[in-house]
């Protein structure tokens, strides 16, 4: 899965997160539909995925108030954090899942990206999610926003 975000005037390089997380098997949880849920930590009252990288832990670590607003964002049910990227003073991608799996693999889950506005004015924004999968169309959003982007879904089914 990955994350296209940025802010257009800023760059003329478009900003990419990628969300990956390793391999998984039923037997650490995070197996295909039926199996246990994605394993978890809370870091400040945020459910984060198990797996996600440390940058990803550090990020909702320092501000936990923007990340719990990012889940809002994204509407009932995507209560675990997936991943975060931070973009210099420009804004942070998260991405939320519902913990659910919808086919084979541990990245076969419904998927929620925010990208945030950390600059205080309104900026042209675009926020773009694709997957691995060449068969399930991308999803964007873009325009003038003052807050933040999105949010965008992705749900394969399996």
């Amino acid at each position: 899965m990955k994350i296209y975000a940025g802010l257009a005037g800023i760059s003329a390089a478009l900003l990419v997160a990628t969300v990956a997380a390793p391999a998984a098997s039923a037997a650490d949880g995070t197996g295909p539909t039926g199996s246990a849920p994605i394993a978890t930590v809370n870091i400040q009252g945020i459910t984060v995925d198990k797996q996600a990288s440390d940058t990803t832990k550090s990020i909702v670590a320092a501000n936990a108030g923007v990340a719990a607003a990012a889940a809002n964002v994204c509407g009932t049910g995507y209560t675990i954090s997936v991943s975060a990227a931070r973009y210099g003073t420009y804004g942070t991608t998260y991405t939320w899942t519902n913990g659910k799996t919808t086919g084979s693999s541990y990245y076969d889950k419904p998927i929620c990206a925010v990208f945030f506005n950390d600059t205080g004015v309104a900026h042209s924004m675009r926020l773009k999610l694709a997957d691995n999968y060449t068969d399930t169309a991308d999803v964007e959003d873009s325009g003038t926003f003052s807050s933040y982007a999105g949010p965008l879904y992705h749900h394969r089914h399996g």
